[in-house]
């Protein structure tokens, strides 16, 4: 359940990262408001996670999902560059997410 709970809370990060974009500055309630309550849940999943698995597993996890996610969106929804080399990377990101799971010990 903790893993569950941990994706849970990285697609979430990557949901309130992309939308920061959108609050423009935090000037735009509705934007600002989902952006608000999407880094809450997400930390909120993020700590229940962090019960039962290393904290450095659970962190580590989390930043890798919000930033290859973070990184994929942008690319996919603000028409961010996709370089060959920005997807090389954001690869590497889901390896070292991989490996983290793989040699958490739970």
């Amino acid at each position: 359940m903790a893993w569950f709970l941990l994706v849970v809370a990285g697609l979430l990060e990557v949901g309130w990262s992309v939308g920061m974009k959108y609050t423009e500055g935090f000037t735009r309630p509705l934007p600002s408001a989902l952006t608000i309550a999407g880094i809450a849940a997400s930390m909120y999943l993020l700590s229940r996670a962090a019960r039962t698995l290393p904290i450095g597993t659970a962190y580590g996890v989390w930043v890798g999902i919000g930033a290859a996610g973070a990184a994929v969106a942008g690319m996919v929804l603000l028409d961010e560059p996709a370089t060959a080399w920005r997807i090389f990377f954001v690869v590497l990101l889901l390896v070292a997410v991989v490996g983290l799971k793989a040699t958490a010990g739970h």
